[in-house]
């Protein structure tokens, strides 16, 4: 069921109890979940946090921490499968997810009391009518049971032997009776068989229609910033990490434009209110956030403008920089701009001041003229002390490296904490360092898509591109990572490509995961001219497996991301494509 009013129904509900707290492994939950931290903080709640990676992670963590909780909140995992049927918990025990992934399971939403979705159901696109997906059987078996009594009476009437003459007399006609009732009762069940049937092909259809789509909803990060809105607990800090989870979104392709820039104006109100509301004195302590129009340039702050230019997915595709001829056009590009080549090889930060000013008009001016029109995007800056200065973008990219840099001396539990921990401006040595780790990810992302393009590697199935990197990557091993290659290699095809269908066209790109167990990593990218950014790759795998009888294991929350043996690939691209074509 859904709660709405999340002060009374969900917040109260938790005061003075222990909880624990299972984070999926994505920013906007990490997000999500240190503005609930320091909600509980706040109320000196008692919570356990544990991060996971996907389904296998979640039983793991409920499994352990079952017998010490009776409350388990869910961020941005949980709400796509049926929670009950998958955990199998006690009936006391009551689950809370806040879960952006789309579209949620029915048996959570239509859950009495168990499973508590957070959101307005109002957002929430075609759920099926109860009556349309569970079928009501009780009626049924009464019948069936009161027919049964009826065939028992009057078996024990024909043994009784009764042989009276009157009864005889009656016997013929009572009889007929018997035999008309018995032959009405078998019309009716088979009528109410052949309804169940047309019922069940009906619901079918239905769940097949609302499930075959996989998309995002409203940002888990937000969401839980209002809930500390309307406990008046909100500040600077809380609303910044908000900002940071739906930019998320919109970076990795989770939401449309038209949704991130409808939150925008609510944003804003936040921030004027509490920039109105703050009454720190010390400069170096205070934080500000500013709303402004930005670059769809990677980490161009601490970067120099010619890198970030080359290694920004938008830019770089559109002006084909892997190539001579893309050289160039960013040569005669910096060179309309005023921008003297020598100040653009500098770090943003050491480049003159006037020039630093003047840089976003520069590129807005000369945007169409060049093909990048949509460089120019609205986004928000957090600044504090004299030279810190970054925008929602930047913490993105840098969380995003310090989540996928996970060795055999860093668990992924390290690297979820130290991404946490990222957030806070008294750990800026670790934001420092994953945007530093988060250059050596765009340019090593750039140089395979550019080794990629002039080989020609990216192939064509009719119905999608594929793209198989043959052996393990320090980089592209991991999920996000592979997802960020794929989205600028199927941009950098396009760009090249001569054929009319390949705007419209999606891409799967496999990477080997473990070499010594065989697997590889799976991603299925929407089409470039795709303005939604939902998915059928979850429906399309899971089909796919099931006619080639591949071994498919997907175990992560964002179901076109799949793993499977190396050795099945070739198999499973095959049934992908007679399925798809």
């Amino acid at each position: 069921m859904f709660v709405q009013d999340l002060r009374n129904d969900f917040y109260r509900q938790l005061v003075g109890k222990r909880i624990l707290i299972v984070v999926n492994y994505d920013i906007d939950a990490i997000c999500a979940s240190r503005i609930l931290q320091a909600l509980f903080k706040y109320d000196h709640m008692l919570y356990t946090v544990v991060p996971i990676m996907g389904v296998t992670g979640l039983k793991r963590a409920y499994g352990e921490h079952q017998g010490d909780v009776k409350y388990v909140l869910l961020v941005n995992c949980g709400g796509c499968v049926d929670i009950v049927e998958l955990l199998q918990p006690a009936e006391d025990v009551i689950f809370f997810i806040c879960d952006s992934h789309r579209p949620l399971d029915v048996c959570n939403i239509y859950s009495d009391r168990q499973v508590c979705i957070l959101g307005d159901p109002s957002l929430e696109e075609s759920i099926p009518a109860f009556e349309s997906i569970f079928y009501d059987s009780e009626g049924e078996d009464e019948d069936d049971d009161d027919g049964d009594v009826g065939s028992d009476q009057e078996q024990q009437n024909n043994d009784s032997g009764a042989g009276e003459s009157d009864q005889e007399d009656r016997a013929p006609a009572a009889q007929r009776t018997t035999k008309m009732s018995r032959l009405e009762r078998h019309e009716q069940r088979i009528l109410k068989q052949r309804a169940r049937r047309q019922w069940e092909l009906e619901r079918d259809r239905i769940m097949f229609e609302y499930t075959q789509f996989s998309y995002y909803g409203r940002s888990a990060a937000l969401l839980v910033f209002e809930l500390a809105w309307k406990l008046s607990k909100d500040n600077m800090d809380l609303l910044w990490w908000a900002i940071v989870g739906i930019t998320e979104q919109l970076l990795l392709g989770k939401i449309e434009s038209g949704a991130y820039t409808l939150e925008l104006e609510q944003i804003q109100s936040h921030v004027s209110r509490l920039t109105n509301k703050t009454n720190d004195q010390n400069t170096m302590s205070a934080s500000k956030i500013s709303f402004e129009n930005d670059l769809h340039l990677v980490l161009y702050r601490h970067w120099p403008v010619t890198e970030s230019m080359r290694y920004s997915r938008y830019a770089s595709c559109q002006l084909k920089l892997w190539t001579l001829r893309g050289e160039k056009r960013l040569h005669e590009l910096l060179l309309e701009m005023g921008l003297p080549l020598v100040h653009a090889r500098q770090t943003y930060g050491a480049m003159d001041l006037v020039l630093r000013k003047e840089f976003y008009s520069m590129v807005e001016r000369l945007a169409e003229k060049y093909d990048i029109p949509d460089i120019v995007y609205g986004t928000f800056t957090l600044s504090y002390g004299y030279r810190s200065r970054y925008a929602a973008a930047d913490y993105v990219y840098a969380l995003l490296s310090i989540m996928e840099s996970v060795k055999k001396h860093k668990t992924p539990e390290d690297c979820f904490l130290e991404a946490s921990d990222a957030l806070s401006r008294q750990h800026k040595q670790l934001l420092t360092a994953g945007i530093e780790q988060a250059k050596l990810l765009h340019a090593a992302i750039f140089r395979q898509v550019q080794s990629s393009l002039e080989a020609r590697q990216v192939h064509s199935a009719g119905s999608f591109f594929y793209y198989v990197l043959q052996e393990e990557h320090a980089f592209f091993s991991y999920p996000y990572a592979l997802a960020l290659l794929a989205r600028f290699l199927l941009r950098g095809h396009v760009a090249t490509s001569r054929a009319r269908q390949a705007p419209d066209l999606p891409l799967i790109a496999s990477c080997p995961l473990d070499a010594a167990q065989g697997m590889c990593l799976l991603v299925g990218i929407a089409p470039v001219r795709e303005d939604s950014p939902r998915t059928f790759f979850g429906k399309a795998f899971e089909q796919a497996a099931q006619k080639s009888g591949v071994a498919l294991l997907q175990d992560f929350f964002e179901p076109a991301v799949v793993q499977l043996r190396q050795s099945d690939l070739t198999r499973f691209l095959d049934a992908l494509t007679v399925l798809l074509t």
